[in-house]
């Protein structure tokens, strides 16, 4: 399909630098086609406000808001916590959303008679593979749009002009232009001083964090909270039942104010090279954490390891584009049935940027206190004789044959 044939387009529009000025880009070099903003709202509070409005005055024909936050919770960010699954420390916050959001445009892309989807990722990031994947997924003949891999600008620097020669109004200046992502999980941070691994980040300049403060700004008292679990699913913070996104925004703000949840981090993107990011993830942290508690009274040894070690596998195949794919789910498969018994409730104390681990109880909980105590117990230690001469037989029989005993 040629660009002559391309009449309407639908865009991922999130009001944010790139897509701004690609409603107004894809007019002049697609000759004029119908472009159709589509916004996934994954719970970037205060970024939807005044976007129909920006997108119809660019040029847009139609806006849609797609309200993505408790399908992406349920979806994606749920079962991933319960794997485990973390990318080189980072909890995968801007990859949690893109195949939902992804999922939405296709739906309305199809519903719409669209020729094309467009996107604003970047030639260099891992984004255009996540949404592009999940395109091909729910709709595999679909053109998809990428301007930044066609068009001559060559910098954010560059954007700016082009939306200030088209008068796209920005929430940016060039001073404060950082790359940013964000979410009801997390919010990242990429570009300007940052591109430097050299440089501290600026926690404690006003207005750098967005979801909570430095750990020096942090109260100088701690806090406690309790997560309730059921099945590995978070259902009560503080003993009331909350759904597991309302657990997510409240936790959120609990961390936020503790300093919880920051990550400054190298990481190793798909495409090949390395980049640094920073990122807020303040209940995520605390979710995660509280999870992974609870865990060790529940599962047992075997089964713990080996999640462990899939754990990393399931990551990976999320961060690479990778959600809709058979073994994304076999593995989620295993998952769910390693959590069947993870049910109980943890305590957490939070200080400074601390997570610090104040309790835990589950009614399926495999440690005895009987067993493990020091004190008296029913526990016969003289059997453990027996057990280490079948366990170090094969060392035994070597180091015999290697001194010719055996």
């Amino acid at each position: 399909m040629n660009k002559s044939e391309i009449k309407k387009i639908v865009l991922a529009y999130s009001g944010g630098l790139d897509t701004s000025v690609i409603i107004p880009w894809l007019k002049e070099n697609y000759n004029e086609p119908e472009i159709i903003a589509v916004a996934g709202n994954v719970g970037q509070v205060g970024e939807l406000e005044g976007l129909e409005e920006k997108a119809l005055k660019t040029g847009a024909s139609k806006f849609y808001a797609l309200d993505l936050s408790d399908e992406m919770v349920n979806d994606v960010i749920i079962p991933s916590m319960q794997a485990g699954a973390k990318y080189e420390d980072y909890l995968l916050g801007t990859a949690f959303a893109r195949p939902i959001i992804a999922k939405g445009l296709v739906k309305i892309a199809l519903q719409e008679g669209a020729d094309a989807i467009a996107h604003g990722c970047t030639g260099k990031g891992n984004d255009q593979v996540r949404f592009e994947l999940a395109i091909k997924h729910f709709a595999p003949t679909m053109k998809v749009i990428a301007p930044w891999r066609e068009w001559s600008i060559k910098s954010r620097e560059e954007e700016i002009d082009f939306a200030e020669a088209h008068n796209v109004p920005l929430k940016i200046s060039r001073e404060t232009n950082y790359s940013k992502d964000k979410n009801l999980w997390h919010l990242s941070h990429e570009g300007l001083d940052l591109e430097d691994p050299w440089n501290e980040p600026q926690y404690e300049k006003p207005g750098f964090l967005e979801m909570g403060v430095s750990p020096m700004d942090a109260p100088d008292e701690p806090e406690y909270v309790t997560i309730d679990f059921e099945k590995g699913v978070p259902v009560a913070l503080d003993g009331e039942k909350l759904s597991a996104t309302d657990i997510i925004w409240k936790l959120n703000a609990l961390g936020g104010k503790h300093g919880i949840g920051l990550l400054d981090i190298v990481e190793n993107r798909l495409v090949g090279m390395k980049c640094r990011g920073l990122y807020e993830t303040p209940g995520g942290t605390i979710l995660y954490a509280a999870h992974a508690a609870l865990e060790t009274l529940c599962l047992d040894k075997m089964t713990a390891h080996k999640k462990q070690e899939l754990s990393v596998c399931f990551a990976e195949l999320l961060y690479n584009g990778l959600w809709f794919s058979p073994l994304r789910e076999a593995l989620s498969a295993f998952v769910t049935a390693t959590q069947k018994n993870v049910t109980g409730t943890v305590k957490l104390k939070l200080y400074k940027g601390n997570i610090i681990k104040a309790g835990i109880k589950s009614p399926y909980s495999l440690y005895s206190e009987n067993i493990a105590t020091f004190g008296e117990s029913d526990y016969d230690q003289a059997q453990a004789a027996g057990f280490i001469n079948l366990w170090g037989l094969p060392t035994q029989v070597q180091a015999l044959m290697e001194q010719g005993k055996l």
